[in-house]
């Protein structure tokens, strides 16, 4: 499972390179095996540390830590979903399930932020759902209901009062809720990364070659070493199909997504000098846009199945031309030579738009799956899952396992086939929002 990313993320590159990275050599012994280290793998780590300050606790990646979807997303931390996949949320107490677990990933990130002084560019501005086809008005006054229902503050917007928000006039309509939040992923992963305790030791570029269980005793072979644990996490979300875990319940869609250079002073004015913001799609193909806090353009309006473990240079330009189309719709005004940085990630996606947080096997868990919504509902789960596999329990848990089991998938090759051809339907019913 050898992972190849592409070094040109701008969120990632944001940040000073890495100097102290380890990659496993040796042969290990250790009482708890993590397998990723994204926002769910660092978050089980640093919970398992804190319940076993005397365990030794491993945590593998095939990449560097932090740097993979978790560095890789839009930077959306959501209290709200209108499509989290292709399920619409039609029943409202399953919704309530599905938002009371983003609740409790927004707190367990504001409270890892807190206790750590962390700048991740928190920005509580909220977050809209806009379209620039006035036919979705349906579509969000039923989403308006049933937020309205759940007592979520939102409201509705239109054509000129979107144009003075967003410094953009191609949007029609629009439901903003204010609950959402709008952050620095990489800046976030980073700061997981650098807050790990002494007791954990981490091996990156160590790509996992296979595991098998006897007894009470789990081996792990690497590409360089192995490790010999009693318990073993796997937290590899858009991996874990790879990883043959839970084969017949996930998938992985790999997305692109392009940033601007900062817009200077005479683009951003002309713009109306808009406060940072971000717009989710109404369609689910629909394109991902923000405006950072440093005046730069994110447009993220591809989602395909694709190799996930490389995307070449010419692939990726490829995208980002779409991309660039996208962004001239959006701001005609912007030069043409505006993009500086175009990157791939991996979600992971389950039918019915749910997460996978069990125990598979005696002394073997797994956390991932996230729909999209994994910088809260991963840090969430990371915590949680480290709980559940310590034999313990919590309000939580309780919370994560009331929801909707992820249900069952055909196999390869009428599964690869049937998602293409959904996403083909869905990208030409939102081609105008692209």
């Amino acid at each position: 499972m050898h992972v190849v990313n592409d070094n040109n993320c701008g969120w990632i590159n944001d940040l000073n390179p890495r100097t102290n990275i380890k990659s496993l050599s040796t042969n290990e012994d250790c009482d708890w095996l993590i397998i990723g280290a994204g926002y769910t793998g660092l978050s089980a780590a640093r919970k398992l540390s804190q319940l076993h300050p005397a365990h030794k606790i491993i945590i593998t990646d095939s990449q560097l830590a932090g740097e993979g979807a978790s560095s890789r997303n839009s930077g959306y931390l959501v209290d709200t979903t209108l499509n989290d996949g292709f399920t619409s949320n039609k029943e409202l107490s399953n919704y309530k399930k599905k938002a009371d677990i983003y609740n409790l990933g927004i707190e367990v990130v504001k409270k890892f932020i807190k206790e750590y002084q962390v700048d991740c560019d928190w920005n509580d501005c909220g977050k809209y759902f806009a379209s620039s086809n006035t036919e979705d008005l349906k579509i969000l006054s039923g989403f308006s209901d049933l937020l309205e229902k759940l007592n979520f503050d939102h409201e509705i917007l239109y054509k000129d009062e979107l144009a003075k928000r967003l410094g953009t006039k191609f949007y029609n309509v629009a439901l903003k809720t204010k609950g959402g939040i709008l952050i620095h992923p990489a800046k976030l992963a980073r700061a997981m990364v650098d807050t790990l305790s002494t007791n954990i030791n981490l091996f990156e570029n160590s790509t996992l070659l296979d595991w098998t269980k006897k007894k009470d005793s789990i081996l792990a072979n690497f590409s360089s070493g192995s490790v010999r644990c009693k318990k073993i996490i796997f937290a590899t979300n858009g991996f874990l199909k790879s990883l043959g875990i839970k084969t017949n319940y996930n998938f992985p869609i790999t997305l692109t997504a392009s940033m601007t250079r900062r817009l200077s002073d005479q683009e951003f004015k002309l713009m109306g000098e808009p406060k940072e913001w971000g717009v989710l799609p109404v369609r689910p193909m629909g394109a991902t846009v923000r405006m950072t806090k440093d005046r730069r353009i994110l447009i993220r309006n591809t989602a395909e199945i694709h190799d996930p473990f490389k995307m070449s240079k010419i692939e990726l330009n490829n995208r980002a031309k779409i991309q660039k189309i996208g962004l001239k719709k959006r701001f005609p005004q912007l030069p043409d030579n505006i993009i500086q940085s175009t990157w791939s990630g991996i979600v992971s996606r389950s039918r019915n738009s749910s997460q996978i947080f069990e125990k598979i096997d005696n002394n073997v868990y797994v956390a991932g799956c996230y729909n999209g919504s994994g910088i809260g509902v991963g840090t969430l789960f990371g915590e949680q899952i480290a709980i559940k596999a310590s034999n313990e329990h919590s309000k939580e848990i309780e919370t994560i396992e009331a929801r909707n089991k992820p249900t069952w998938l055909p196999p390869q090759p009428i599964l690869n086939l049937g998602v293409k051809t959904r996403l083909m339907y869905e990208r030409f019913r939102a081609k105008f929002e692209i």
